[in-house]
């Protein structure tokens, strides 16, 4: 049953600047996850690579409507979106087309704001997800923009790495800058620690610096590094699809109930805040 049942849905960007991090990979393996355990979820792919939509299946050939037609406005999120595999999942596919698309629409008035429209003019007509999660291409341009503006809040893939803290600064200015220009509901739902290593010191390092930082920010559940999540895409599956039991697996299960925990937190702080 979705904690989002007559609301509308939270709406989630996954973003880091830098590539690399496993942002895709947790945007596939995430959407996957909480459609698993009762979630209807829309993932909307806006990375040119289309990495997300080869991730759950949906060959380059499948995609005759993509976000690149969505951000254009020549067609609806009804049209765009598709059934994957995943029962309750949903996909806006993403094509190259977007790699154009900062181009035609530099001179709208309303360039940054695309996607929101497109999302409020579907759920305007058909509320029929709980959550909207955005994959985000690996930098700042206008369609990072669009999925900044149209966000309720960023999640962030963090590699346990030596330069994650530098980056990981780097991000919350923009999405602070975000806040005070285009969108000011904008804030950080929460920061997730991918390629986790629990035998390399560093990995351990990176966490308690980022725990240091910015506390609770930092999700207690952390993505290991696995085999299995690294080999799911090259099958088009998300990797709960193609091995369940393995540790990635339920690294992303458990991620999917602290997130729900998060947002359920967010709504009696939110109800409380109303009285």
């Amino acid at each position: 049953m979705s904690i989002n049942t007559n609301i509308r849905p939270r709406v989630i960007a996954l973003a880091n600047q830098k590539g690399g991090v496993g942002k895709t990979t947790t945007a596939i393996n995430l959407s996957t996850a909480l459609a698993a355990i009762g979630e209807e979820v829309l993932l909307v792919d806006l990375d040119p690579q289309g990495n997300a939509s080869t991730g759950l299946g949906i060959d380059a050939a499948d995609r005759p409507h993509s976000t690149y037609d969505l951000l254009t406005g020549a067609k609806t999120l009804e049209t765009v979106a598709q059934t994957t595999a995943v029962p309750r999942l949903h996909l806006a596919p993403s094509t190259l087309d977007l790699l154009g698309l900062e181009m035609e629409i530099a001179d709208t008035s309303d360039r940054t704001h695309r996607l929101k429209k497109a999302i409020a003019a579907h759920l305007g007509k058909k509320p029929d997800f709980s959550y909207i999660l955005i994959d985000c291409p690996p930098s700042l341009n206008l369609i990072t923009l669009n999925a900044l503006a149209a966000a309720d809040s960023v999640l962030v893939p963090l590699q346990t790495e030596f330069f994650a803290l530098e980056g990981l600064g780097q991000l919350l200015q923009t999405v602070e800058q975000v806040k005070q220009t285009i969108n000011n509901e904008l804030d950080i739902q929460g920061i997730v620690l991918t390629m986790y290593d629990k035998r390399n010191n560093l990995s351990e390092q990176v966490r308690q610096d980022v725990r240091e930082n910015l506390g609770d920010l930092l999700y207690e559940t952390v993505i290991p590094r696995n085999v299995r999540v690294s080999e799911a895409p090259s099958f088009g599956k998300p990797v709960l699809l193609y091995d369940i039991n393995c540790s990635g697996s339920q690294a992303y299960l458990k991620l999917a109930s602290e997130l729900i925990q998060r947002e359920k937190s967010h709504f009696k702080k939110a109800a409380s805040a109303a009285e």
